[in-house]
């Protein structure tokens, strides 16, 4: 008799692992939570989740509450008694009523190596610290956010070319063989969960508005995480010549400076290197001032002849 599951999950990182499991004959994957659809664009169109576009190829039944603390949804869910509750990068909290209404566990697959990173946004956070490495942890629900004992756990380095589209990617796809790993494991009751330590516990709460500047004092090599960190969405920006300027991709170089941060350091027709902190320089190579399409450097530096060697042209607001 295959396991019957009940699978939360939203963005495209959910999408391999629930693929994963309605391609498993040993798993019957009963119904699909995910967020409720939203506009997008200037015309408002309806998109639905990655998730939910999947789970209607199958004919599986999609719930989408607003909010599922007491919605019929819930009681739905609870209702179908499924053997494992599994969530990838849902969206809300689940309540513990219905944490308990599965029959074996509920479990949830994060994108970081717990303790480190709880919260809604632990690979930017792993990119835009300088993580050496990150990976992906399962573990048991619990009330508290991200806090259950951990099953499984494994770990992926962090390349200086990766930023939040591919590590989301690569982690997508590492959850996805970690869980059909783990799973026959957790059925028959062979595991040792761990309990994490409070002593190591990091958050990652949601990128905020304010967190998406870049301080331009910074090394350059933390420049160039935090660029990477929020690429491809919602990008980070700076102030530049004077317009507040979405910044793509930078390059940090081992060439030293004694200019203040922000001072321009070298200024060609195709380079324009500027000063960072600790005596650290880095080049811009794409980006996207306010009110202008994205552009390379070279595109920018023709309409803005005035940007000339040792000027100060990122400052702050």
């Amino acid at each position: 008799m295959s396991t019957s599951i009940v699978f939360m999950g939203t963005p495209e990182f959910a999408v391999p692992i629930l693929q994963s499991l309605i391609d498993n004959p040993e798993y019957d994957v009963q119904a699909v939570l995910t967020q409720p659809d939203h506009h997008i664009g200037r015309k408002r169109t309806l998109h639905k989740s990655p998730v939910k576009e999947l789970a209607e190829q199958y004919n599986i039944e999609v719930l989408q509450p607003a909010k599922l603390s007491k919605s019929p949804e819930m009681e739905k869910i609870i209702s179908l008694q499924p053997d494992l509750m599994i969530t990838a990068a849902y969206g809300q909290f689940l309540p513990t009523k219905l944490l308990d209404a599965a029959k074996i566990a509920a479990i949830n697959v994060h994108g970081s190596l717990l303790p480190r990173y709880r919260g809604g946004a632990p690979i930017q956070y792993s990119i835009i610290n300088g993580d050496k490495e990150t990976g992906v942890s399962i573990m048991y629900m619990v009330k508290k956010m991200d806090a259950g004992d951990i099953i499984s756990q494994t770990s992926i380095p962090i390349e200086d070319t990766d930023d939040s589209g591919t590590m989301f990617k690569k982690l997508s796809l590492l959850g996805r063989d970690l869980l059909l790993e783990t799973l026959p494991k957790l059925i028959s009751g062979d595991i040792n969960p761990v309990a994490q330590d409070p002593e190591k516990v990091v958050f990652s709460p949601n990128i905020t508005s304010e967190q998406e500047q870049i301080d331009f004092c910074l090394p350059a090599h933390l420049i160039d995480a935090k660029v990477r960190g929020l690429r491809p969405a919602p990008l980070g920006n700076m102030i530049i010549d004077g317009l507040r300027t979405k910044i793509y991709d930078v390059t940090p170089l081992e060439e030293k400076t004694d200019l203040e941060p922000g001072k321009v350091v070298r200024v060609t027709k195709h380079q324009l290197v500027i000063a960072a902190g600790d005596g650290t320089t880095y080049q811009i190579n794409k980006l996207k001032p306010a009110g202008k399409k994205a552009m390379d450097i070279t595109s920018y530096l023709n309409g803005h002849k005035n940007i000339t060697e040792g000027g100060q042209v990122v400052s702050e607001d």
